[in-house]
C-alpha cells in the first residue's frame, strides 16, 4: 500500500535524530506564546526599543523585557546598544517564512469556514 502524496518523504529527506527533534520542539515552543509573536510581528517592521514595543503592544515593560530576553536567548532576536538605549531586531529572518506559511494556511482555513457558514 502506498502512502498518500502528503505523507510521502521529500526527496533527500533524512530522519532527524532525537536531539534535533528536541531543538525543533524548543523553537516551536518559543513561538507558541502570543506575546512573543506580537513582539516578533512588531520587529518585522525594523528595530524597536523596549519602550516602543511596550507602546505598540500595550503590555507592561517587565513582560516585554522578559519575552525579549527569551527570544534573544533562543537566537531569534538580537540587541544593539546605542547610548542608554537598547534596540531589538530580528536575528533570524527565516522566522517570517515559517510565519507566512502558517498564517497563509490559517487564512485559507478561515475563508473556507466563512464560505461554508455564509460569512
Amino acid at each position: 500500500m502506498t502512502r498518500p502524496a502528503f505523507v510521502q518523504k521529500a526527496p533527500g529527506h533524512k530522519k532527524l535524530p532525537p536531539v534535533a527533534l528536541e531543538l525543533v520542539a524548543a523553537r516551536f515552543k518559543m513561538l507558541a506564546e502570543p506575546m512573543r509573536l506580537r513582539l516578533l510581528n512588531e520587529l518585522r517592521g525594523g528595530e524597536r526599543t523596549v519602550t516602543q514595543l511596550v507602546e505598540a503592544t500595550g503590555a507592561g515593560q517587565a513582560n516585554v523585557s522578559k519575552h525579549l530576553g527569551l527570544l534573544a536567548d533562543a537566537g531569534m532576536v538580537s540587541r544593539r546598544k546605542e547610548g542608554l538605549t537598547v534596540n531589538y531586531f530580528i536575528a533570524d529572518e527565516s522566522l517570517f517564512e515559517l510565519c507566512d506559511l502558517v498564517c497563509g494556511r490559517l487564512l485559507k482555513e478561515l475563508a473556507a469556514k466563512a464560505a461554508h457558514f455564509g460569512g
